[in-house]
């Protein structure tokens, strides 16, 4: 019976000292008191206007892809349909030829 009490006391003793010994703490790098830049695309499409848009796509990513789109909300608030309207906008726009294409399309289609 005394066994167990002072196997209690024993383990009553570890739990009030810290397990981990204390380490001198080391100078930490304190931030710069200036906020990072926010690059200039990132303002772009924090500013696009997505108000009015009522149409619903689904999109499809790999899991990487998926998983840096969620990294890039969770660091600058920008939400997955600001951002793939903004994607899908810039390619049409640098890619005038697939335009061409889609008019094509539907002038053949409509015959």
């Amino acid at each position: 019976m005394s066994e167990i009490k002072t196997l209690a006391d024993q383990l009553r003793s570890r739990m009030a000292k810290p397990d981990t010994p204390e380490k001198p703490v080391a100078a930490q790098k304190k931030k710069t008191g200036k906020p990072a830049e926010t690059p200039p695309v990132i303002e772009q499409i924090r500013a696009l206007d997505i108000d009015g848009n009522k149409t619903l796509v689904h999109a499809r990513f790999d899991a990487q892809t998926a998983q840096l789109i969620h990294h890039l909300k969770m660091a600058t608030g920008i939400e997955v349909t600001r951002l793939l309207c903004y994607a899908v906008g810039q390619l049409f726009g640098q890619h005038p030829e697939l335009k061409t294409i889609i008019k094509e399309h539907l002038d053949k289609f409509k015959l």
